[in-house]
């Protein structure tokens, strides 16, 4: 089983900034696209930036030029760097990563726990 954990959420004041780290863990054979999405109660979840195999990157509207998503193959892990935060950022951020466990297995998403990340005014 592939695990996936977050860190770096924590409160930040308006105009801050905070990089979220996702790690993951287990039988890993090829890593393809990664992405963060967060989700506030009583909203959908929102993809807010992704990245494929090669660095290409797409960020939602509402983050774009704020937000940085990044990628270190070798050490299994995504980034997020968020800049400028704005109260309307406050949500749970996910990390999810599509995985390969094996040479013939299926491609598979999986999730992290999330992390609160919390925008005071």
């Amino acid at each position: 089983q592939v695990q996936l954990v977050e860190s770096g959420g924590g409160w930040v004041q308006a105009g801050g900034s905070v990089r979220l780290s996702c790690a993951a863990s287990g039988s890993i054979f090829r890593m393809n696209t990664m992405a963060w999405y967060r989700q506030t109660p009583g909203k959908q979840r929102e993809r807010v930036a992704r990245i494929t195999t090669g660095g290409f990157t797409n960020y939602a509207d509402s983050v774009q030029g704020r937000f940085t998503i990044s990628r270190d193959d070798a050490k299994k892990s995504v980034y997020l760097q968020m800049n400028s935060l704005q109260p309307e950022d406050t949500a749970v951020y996910y990390c999810t990563m599509n995985v390969q466990t094996g040479y013939d297995s299926s491609w598979r998403d999986y999730w992290g726990q999330g992390t609160q990340v919390t925008v005071s005014t």
